[in-house]
């Protein structure tokens, strides 16, 4: 069974900076290009970062400039190095494949930008 574990949210004043990280059983990342997503209180899950099996990253241009995402395919885990966060970064955040695999999906990790 695939399993992948988010890790790393939390709470944080704005301008603060969080570094979220998940891990994957199997060879779910291996061969693929992995991306991280998340999902705000009454909003759609939305694509925030990828990076591909080579390791160019690509970023949604609400975090650009202030996220990087970075993987180790050795280890079948991924990062997400969250700087200068603000309020509107406040969701639960998901790592999967991209495009995502549907069963794989974890229970993600929260994070909420808050005074």
């Amino acid at each position: 069974q695939v399993q992948i574990v988010e890790s790393g949210g939390g709470l944080v004043q704005p301008g603060g900076s969080l570094r979220l990280s998940c891990t994957a059983s199997g060879t779910i990342f291996s061969f693929y290009a992995l991306a991280w997503y998340r999902q705000a209180p009454g909003k759609q899950r939305e694509l925030v970062a990828s990076i591909t099996r080579g390791g160019n990253p690509n970023y949604a241009d609400s975090v650009k400039g202030r996220f990087t995402i970075s993987r180790d395919t050795t280890k079948n885990t991924a990062s997400l190095q969250m700087n200068n966060l603000k309020p509107e970064d406040t969701a639960v955040y998901y790592c999967n494949r991209d495009p995502p695999r549907s069963g794989a999906w974890g229970q993600g990790t929260r994070v909420t930008v808050s005074e």
